[in-house]
């Protein structure tokens, strides 16, 4: 590893956002997708399983902003 933490946390704002663009575009160009950790599948299949019950309500944009920011 290039990079200790001393030196990571004496970065400037606009220095950490730089190193955390190029670490993302790096990681968006290796040809690779990230194998998604095994709850994950548990937790949409109990999605799945709440929409065809019907128990599943719908929220436009406005109204979870709404109930976020009383």
């Amino acid at each position: 590893m290039g990079m200790s933490i001393t030196e990571i946390k004496a970065m400037s704002r606009p220095e950490l956002l730089l190193a955390m663009e190029m670490l993302w575009d790096e990681l968006c160009h290796q040809g690779q997708e990230p194998e998604s950790p095994a709850w994950h599948k548990d937790v949409l299949e109990a999605r799945q399983a709440k929409i065809a019950e019907g128990h599943t309500e719908y929220l436009t944009i406005d109204e979870v902003k709404k109930r976020l920011r009383p």
